[in-house]
This record gives C-alpha cells, structure tokens and sequence, in this order.
C-alpha cells in the first residue's frame, strides 16, 4: 500500500490485506470448485429427464463418476427420475419442470459467486454472509430429496448423491471462508447489495427454465385429451374386476398383473400425483404367467396366476362375501414381496400357494379350486374380448386407454387433461375398438 505523503509503505497493512485474500481463497475455491461438480452432476440429471420426454427408452447416467457411461435398465436412477418427486407442476407441464433444473441454476450462480469473489480477494463479511445462506439452500435440499429418496422412493440415485456431496463441498467451503474473514461487520447498507445479490441468483434460475421450457419436447395435444385407443365394452357381467382404493370420480379400468414390477411403480405413481381420488378405479387382473394365461409363451413373472387367485380368493370375487379390503391386502403384500414371490415360484409353485394359505388363512379351501381359476379365465377372456395389448400396466379412463408413453413422466399432465371438460369431450368423440375375435378357452382343472 502506497503512503500519501510518498513515504515507506505500510507493511502491517500490506500484511493484514494479504492475509485477508489468502485466509478465504483457498475456501472460496473449494466452493466455486463443489458447485461446479454440483452443476455437472444436475446437468446430466436434466439431459436424462429431457431425453426421455420424446417417449422413448433411453440410458440413463448413474455413477458417482460424473460423465460415466450410462445404464439401460432398471436402476436407483431410473426410478428416483420416475418418481413424482423429480419434477413440479406436471399437470400444466409435460413431465414437469424437473427440480435438477434448479439444482443446475443453483450451482452455476454459486460457481459464480465463489469464483469472483476468490479472484478479487478480500472479500466482506456481507459478502461471505450471503454465500454462506445461499449455499445452505441446496444444502437442505439434499436433506429434504435424500430421505423422499430412501423412504418414500425406496431406490438411491449415484447421480443424486452426487448433489448431495457436492452441496455439503460448498457449503463447508463458505463456512470456513466465512469464519476465516477477517474484515469488519458493516453496517445496515448491505441491505441493498444482499436483495442484489438475492436478484441475481433469481434470475440464474429463471433464464435457466425459461430455456428448458423452450427446448424441451411437448405433449402430443390429441393424446392427452383422447388417449391411444379404447375399450369395445367397460361392463364387467362376470364380476371379475376387483375394486381398488381410489374415489369416487370418473370409471377407470387399471389391468395389472400383481407380480409385474412395472404394475408396482405405476400404481406408487398413480397414488403420488393426487390423481387416483378423481377416479373410480377397478382392477382386472391380467397375470403374465402361461400357468393360466394362454397368451403368453414363457413365465414373464412366475407365480403370478397363484397370486390373482389369492387375490379374487380374498376379496370374495370366486365366491363368498365381498371383502374389498382383504383383497387390497394380498395385493399390496404382493407389490411389496415380487421379487422373493417371483422367485420361490420359479423353483416351486407349490410352495408359493402354500405360503399365501399361511399368510392369508381366508384364501384356504378356494385357492387352486376350480371356481377361482374359472373367475381368473374370465378375468382374461374380458381383456381378450376388447382386444388388450399383451402388457402391463394399462389405464382405462372412462373407456379410452392412457397411452404407454403417458404412464410414467407424462402421468399426471395426460391424466389431467383426459379427465377435464375438454377431454371428457373428446374421448365422447371415439369410436369404440372393434370386437376381438375370441379366443381358444383354455382347460381349466380343478
């Protein structure tokens, strides 16, 4: 520092100002470095969520190495991405604006913020105030995603953890650069600069989203209001439709096969988007296991006639009083336990029924009996009679049928609009599927 009156420097002041700049440098980069991780690991969570809003199956990033090679398949991402959880305002929105968007915006303003401040040195303690609050928000957003993720999810996303540990990175960083700050608290005009900063932090994230709205793939109109196809007939005359917990809105038809991982996440779905209380909903099972299903070749998910007829067994469907709720019970038991159900049915269906008897006692004396494998028949005859694809889930809305593509991202904006006013008008406007020619009726033994 250079002395007015032309003389010796101020050594002190020279000292105390360098050991200003280097006492938060060092933190400040740790922070400006954290939220760079931070914004690659959200910006590849975005690039998955848009690509898979073209409706297609798509690999997704899953690794705690940033960039690594993507996975086709089930994973902990795969299904924290198909979570409700990972978007907002997907009524209004196809698949919703993705809250990695905003994790993106978040850390590139605070790569920003750190990194000008490292760079310029010296920096006040308004300054390392604001930084240290800002960089608390993705902080307890990662708290908040990290216990949606373990229990309500049940799945962890390598992607997501990611975030996480690059959100505790900037904010240790500005801790300690705060702590380390030497310079002197000031007064009440640091008001204006921290609404400023505060500004400029809102519009990293509404630039950030304007532009995903603008590039990002837009619903099919016509699809969301009409759906992709419809039944020949709703009415069920053989009583094989098993109500489920649902309100007491519009008729839905959903066809699930109680082993059918993909039937699981669907249904969680449908119970997250608030939805389910605007519809009427009815099961038909629709078991993919050749067992009892003549239309499939190989056992897809083994065990799964055993578990419908537990299930039409309980809720007194084959016979005896009704009991909903009973009926409820098997089938959230099965969703819960497919994987270990699947597999001992795989080495003996024998002992599967046999644990179904000792687990629900009220399905002995109907289970494996030729009513009930009478009732799963008819059950199957009514999908064949209006010409149901071969798969699972499916979603009958009235008597239109929610398109493939709509039951994951697209759910609740295509669910949404197919039960407005506009929607009820068009699917009015759909002719019904012509009737399916029937097929073979399969042996039934008792």
């Amino acid at each position: 520092m250079e002395p007015l009156d032309g003389g010796e420097p101020d050594h002190d002041a020279l000292e105390e100002s360098a050991y200003a700049t280097a006492a938060t440098r060092g933190p400040l980069i740790v922070t400006a470095l954290g939220s760079l991780l931070g914004a690659v690991f959200a910006a590849l969570s975005t690039s998955d969520f848009m690509q898979h809003l073209d409706r297609q199956v798509h690999a997704i990033h899953c690794s705690f190495i940033p960039g690594a090679a993507k996975e086709l398949g089930e994973s902990g991402c795969k299904a924290v991405m198909m979570s409700p959880y990972s978007s907002f305002f997907r009524e209004s929105v196809w698949g919703g604006v993705p809250v990695s968007v905003w994790a993106l915006a978040t850390f590139a303003y605070l790569t920003y913020r750190a990194t000008l401040l490292a760079w310029r040195g010296k920096p006040t303690r308004a300054e390392t105030s604001f930084l240290l609050l800002a960089t608390a928000l993705p902080g307890l957003m990662s708290l908040i995603y990290g216990y949606l993720s373990v229990a309500k999810v049940g799945s962890t996303c390598k992607t997501c953890m990611g975030i996480y540990v690059s959100s505790a990175l900037v904010f240790v960083g500005a801790l300690v650069a705060h702590l380390k700050n030497p310079a002197q608290p000031e007064g009440s005009s640091t008001l204006g600069r921290s609404v400023g900063w505060f500004g400029e932090g809102v519009a990293f994230v509404a630039v950030l989203t304007v532009t995903y709205l603008v590039f990002t793939p837009t619903a099919d109109k016509k699809n969301a209001l009409q759906g992709c196809g419809t039944l020949v007939s709703g009415d069920d005359p053989n009583g094989v439709m098993i109500p489920l917990p649902s309100g007491d809105g519009e008729s839905a038809i959903e066809v699930l096969d109680p082993l059918c991982p993909a039937c699981k996440a669907f249904d969680e779905r449908l119970g997250a988007s608030g939805l389910r209380g605007k519809l009427d909903l009815k099961a038909v099972l629709f078991p993919l296991d050749p067992s009892c299903n003549w239309m499939v070749t190989e056992a897809l998910h083994p065990g799964a006639c055993a578990v419908s007829e537990a299930v039409l067994c309980a809720g007194g469907v084959a016979g005896g009083a009704k009991d909903e709720k009973a009926a409820h019970a098997v089938l959230s038991w099965a969703f819960k336990n497919q994987e270990k159900l699947r597999e001992l049915a795989a080495k003996d269906e024998g002992a599967l029924r046999a644990k179904l008897e000792a687990t629900f006692p009220n399905v002995k004396g109907c289970l494996g009996k030729a009513l009930v494998k009478s009732k799963l028949t008819k059950s199957l005859r009514w999908a064949v009679g209006n010409a149901i694809p071969v798969l699972t889930p499916q979603l009958f809305v009235g008597n239109s049928r929610l398109c493939d593509e709509d039951s994951d991202l697209g759910l609740e904006y295509t669910l949404s609009h197919m039960l407005s006013k506009e929607g009820r008008l068009a699917r009015a406007q759909l002719k019904p599927t012509p009737k399916a020619k029937p097929a073979a009726t399969p042996e039934v033994r008792p």
